[in-house]
């Protein structure tokens, strides 16, 4: 699977789920901040550091949607099985 196809999948997934992702340039603000989810006024977030690489963006958010439910929606299968790995590590 192409990186940058599995980073737009992961991206739509979390849409489905009602997370939002967005990509901030942490560097500017001079704070070792890490990607992660949030929640800001009632509404989970995931911002991810623009700066890191693709296969970076990919992991975390394989490791923060493998721990959400997800069982209620269609997910293609090459995900719902790498969702399933992630979890089960």
């Amino acid at each position: 699977m192409n990186p940058d196809q599995l980073y737009q999948d992961l991206k739509e997934l979390a849409e489905k789920l009602g997370v939002s992702v967005f990509e901030h340039n942490f560097r500017k603000t001079g704070i070792n901040v890490k990607s992660g989810l949030c929640k800001v006024k009632g509404k989970t977030l995931f911002i991810m550091d623009k700066h890191s690489s693709v296969n970076e963006k990919n992991e975390v958010l394989l490791s923060c949607i493998s721990k959400m439910s997800h069982e209620d929606i269609y997910i293609v299968p090459y995900l719902r099985e790498m969702l399933k790995k992630c979890h089960e590590a």
